[in-house]
């Protein structure tokens, strides 16, 4: 009975894992005349920084982006509003659409995942 106690104890000083989210929709990426342009968040948009806009979660969310065509995926963090085109979920910069295999092609189908506290 005490080990219980003990076992409960430490099992209770831990936070609880955040509860992971999961979506799928399209994803598309900055156009290069926005480079050095503030985004909603106030930080200037640079085409090397791992970051994309979303329509609703919170600025600084790290989402996961993962390219339904390849499997490729990336972490980016949210530090702008929008995409605002019909079905797209998602707009990332350059960096993370050379890396997921989306530059170049406008507009690929996706899942992106992140965490609710």
């Amino acid at each position: 009975m005490k080990l219980l106690a003990i076992t409960l104890f430490y099992l209770s000083s831990f936070n609880a894992p955040a509860d992971s989210v999961s979506k799928i929709g399209k994803v598309t990426y900055y156009a290069k005349k926005f480079e050095g342009r503030k985004t909603t968040s106030g930080a200037v948009y640079d085409a090397k920084k791992y970051t994309a806009a979303h329509k609703t979660l919170p600025f600084g969310t790290q989402v996961k982006v993962t390219n339904l065509n390849n499997g490729k995926s990336v972490i980016v963090f949210i530090n702008d509003r929008g995409p605002y085109g019909k079905g797209l979920i998602i707009d990332v910069s350059a960096i993370a659409a050379k890396e997921i295999g989306l530059y170049g092609k406008g507009i690929a189908p996706c899942k992106i995942t992140y965490d609710i506290p």
